[in-house]
């Protein structure tokens, strides 16, 4: 077993980091930038995302390598890149981690669709992409891979876990966004999350869960769902609320004591990893460790 799973096993609760692109953004990305870029050429950026968090309790960080696909990475003209954009995410953040946390590696959507499921992409070439960007991701020195806010769980989500397993020796997390509906809450693709958590683990994934989209109530419904369709363990992500625009600027609304007080019902509903999504940052983080480890701040 992998010292991350072990971790888990243990029955430790592990927090998490916030966003990348919040942070990212905040810290010279301009609006239509390929985030992946920054680890070539603003490295002091990323390590000081890896670092903050880190300095604020995290117990592992995910790398700076969420568009980081052949796909993804085309569209800004480094299609030849992925390996080498993907390598130096996983250094860069472990070059910063302390002794006894983890980074993982994440992979984000394509962007494509599936053939046979509506779009025009081919699954084995999707394969072969999500292959290349693991192994620059294992060869970064990752703990584990992060697929996430994902929606295709059979098509999309099922081959990224089969081409990371193939390719790597790495444990793999897979989580999926849910929106609430007149009918309760469902991915894009209609999987509600009793059917998500039986068939990631049937496909294989070592760790399940859900990120992004929706308020933090609503992760508390989907967790909750989950935790009684599996026995795998737990992973969340969560939105610093539904942003909103004020003064033409995004607003998250979520502060971090609000957030850090309601993890607790997240955990108590069944996760055994949370952390924060869209909106979040260190500041967040220092206080689900304050609420979490610490008692209330």
């Amino acid at each position: 077993m992998s010292a991350f799973l072990d971790r888990i096993a243990r029955g430790d609760v592990l927090i998490s980091d916030g966003a990348t692109g919040t942070y990212l953004q905040q810290n010279g990305l301009e609006p239509g930038g390929c985030p992946e870029e920054f680890n070539s050429d603003h490295p002091e950026v990323i390590r000081g995302m890896a670092e903050a968090y880190f300095s604020a309790g995290s117990d592992m960080v995910e790398t700076n390598s969420f568009g980081g696909s052949r796909y993804m990475l085309a569209k800004y003209g480094h299609g030849e890149r992925v390996e080498e954009l993907n390598r130096l995410a996983g250094e860069l953040a472990r070059s910063v981690a302390p002794e006894g946390s983890f980074v993982l590696g994440s992979i984000g959507p394509t962007g494509e669709i599936l053939a046979e499921k509506g779009g025009t992409a081919d699954s084995d070439e999707m394969y072969g992409v999500f292959q290349e960007q693991a192994r620059g991701l294992a060869a970064g020195g990752v703990d584990a891979v992060c697929i996430e806010t994902m929606s295709d769980v059979t098509g999309e989500l099922s081959l990224a876990i089969r081409a990371v397993k193939d390719s790597t020796d790495l444990p793999v997390v897979a989580t999926l966004c849910f929106d609430r509906g007149p009918r309760g809450l469902f991915t894009m693709m209609g999987d509600t999350p009793q059917s998500a958590a039986e068939a990631l683990t049937e496909a294989g994934a070592d760790v399940v869960g859900s990120n992004c989209g929706i308020a933090i109530g609503d992760m508390i419904d989907v967790i909750g769902a989950m935790r009684q369709a599996t026995d795998r363990p737990i992973l969340t992500h969560v939105n610093a609320g539904i942003p909103r625009i004020e003064a033409g600027e995004i607003v998250y609304p979520d502060s971090p004591d609000f957030m850090a007080e309601q993890m607790e019902r997240v955990v108590a509903a069944g996760a055994n990893v949370i952390g924060g999504c869209c909106g979040t940052g260190p500041e967040h983080v220092r206080a689900f460790v304050s609420r979490l480890r610490g008692g209330a701040a």
